[in-house]
């Protein structure tokens, strides 16, 4: 998780929105515990209430259960439900923005692929410059 804190938000909803991503991208899977509060409080200094308030969002929103003594632990079927709820918000609440754009520029579905497999196809291949010109050691003084 990113150390860094945004003010735009409190921290316990960035916290939230953090395990959540985790959840997304995989690193965090059903049935594994939560980070503990404490832990994540003193990693993060911050306060160990504001983590409980955040993984207690987590709870009220069924992605996370509270097993007493042991800690919290990812819900089955978390991934799913949250899979299902940021596709209607990214269709509700995104989209509606870059369409716009798309269609203010006049770019073709085509273009759009064609931009995205080049784009990643340039993140995954080094580029040339890199390559002829390997790093030298400081000069001597």
């Amino acid at each position: 998780m990113d150390r860094e804190w945004n003010d735009s938000q409190p921290i316990y909803r960035q916290l939230r929105d953090r395990v959540v991503a985790m959840i997304l991208d995989g690193v965090l899977k059903e049935g594994d515990p939560l980070p503990s509060v404490r832990n994540v409080a003193a990693e993060y200094r911050v306060n160990p209430l504001t983590v409980l308030k955040g993984y207690q969002q987590l709870v009220d929103e069924g992605l996370v259960e509270s097993r007493r003594g042991l800690g919290m632990f990812i819900n089955g079927g978390a991934r799913s439900l949250l899979l299902q709820g940021e596709r209607q918000k990214f269709l509700g609440e995104e989209w509606p923005r870059i369409h716009a754009t798309i269609q203010r520029l006049g770019l073709k579905a085509e273009e759009l692929l064609n931009g995205a497999s080049s784009r990643s196809s340039a993140d995954a291949a080094p580029s040339k410059s890199t390559e002829s010109n390997p790093p030298r050691d400081k000069e001597k003084r």
